[in-house]
């Protein structure tokens, strides 16, 4: 099973002059990572994400993102994404190993902040739709 997405590295995501800021690109290696659990129809979190920079993304790349699911072991999600600048096919400029860990809803309600969890409560159909999503198929 893999996703691709595309993230368009703007000024605000700068860290060294002119470059992206490192945690910005591991954000968006998590976030596709992330995506993948969707697909699997399970809620998981990060429980361990390995970031590798291997070539310096200016201001106004676009990244080409793939992710993978290379493994799931009880409720432990294996996966690797790669970003890569100048198209799809292009250089690899970052990548990333992950582990997700599958969790119950219940978990962000018992580690979340108050008021996100009053917010989820006022309306919901938020609620039940996390609730049903955490059947596997």
């Amino acid at each position: 099973m893999s996703i691709t997405a595309e993230f368009r590295v703007q000024p605000s995501h700068q860290g060294a002059p002119g470059l992206a800021h490192g945690g910005v690109l591991a954000t968006a290696l998590d976030e596709t990572l992330g995506s993948l659990n969707w697909l699997l129809r399970t809620i998981a979190v990060t429980g361990r994400l390995e970031t590798d920079f291997l070539r310096p993304v200016p201001v106004g790349t676009t990244l080409h993102l793939t992710a993978e699911a290379t493994a799931v072991a009880g409720r432990k999600i294996y996966s690797t994404a790669t970003g890569r600048i100048g198209g799809p096919d292009g250089p690899v400029a970052v990548r990333a190993d992950a582990v997700f860990i599958e969790v119950k809803v219940e978990h962000f309600v018992n580690h979340g902040r108050e008021e996100e969890i009053r917010a989820a409560m006022d309306d919901p159909d938020q609620l039940r739709r996390a609730r049903a999503f955490e059947v596997n198929p």
